[in-house]
């Protein structure tokens, strides 16, 4: 990369790349078994929708009107968790969003932290709400 000129297609990480344009998981879900959402400070909110089944996040979804960065955080986080315990989500920080990503720029590490915060909040509903979840996580976007 030459040095105040960042190339988007050719300085990105084809993990940031495939992150970033990745719609699968990108879905409002209705009655979740955990529901989490954050707003930043940069104004970008971020929700995450899990459905469990015997111990593990059988189903990940997510919504959002941030930034493409926000998008590759939200997908990692989700490629991070999907199939594993709560236990093991909560090992998903920040950081390893960021480095998975290799490429997510330092002014850009806020959409993980953003990212992550939601996607603790729905482990916490899950950890606490169990599977008793009604019209919980329902959004009108």
């Amino acid at each position: 990369m030459v040095e105040g000129k960042f190339d988007f297609w050719q300085d990105h990480s084809d993990e940031y790349l495939e992150m970033a344009f990745k719609a699968g998981s990108r879905e409002t879900a209705l009655n979740p078994d955990g529901y989490g959402k954050r707003t930043g400070d940069c104004g970008d909110t971020v929700e995450i929708f899990i459905f469990e089944s015997q111990g593990k996040m059988e189903w990940i979804s997510y919504a959002t009107d941030g930034c493409m960065n926000t998008d590759a955080c939200a997908n990692t986080v989700i490629r991070m968790a999907q199939g594993k315990s709560i236990g093991e989500g909560w090992e998903i920080t920040p950081e390893h969003v960021i480095e998975y990503l290799k490429t997510l720029q330092p002014e850009k590490h806020h959409c993980a932290e953003l990212t992550v915060g939601a996607f603790y909040r729905a482990l916490n509903d899950l950890s606490t709400s169990g599977n008793s979840r009604a019209n919980q996580g329902q959004t009108t976007s």
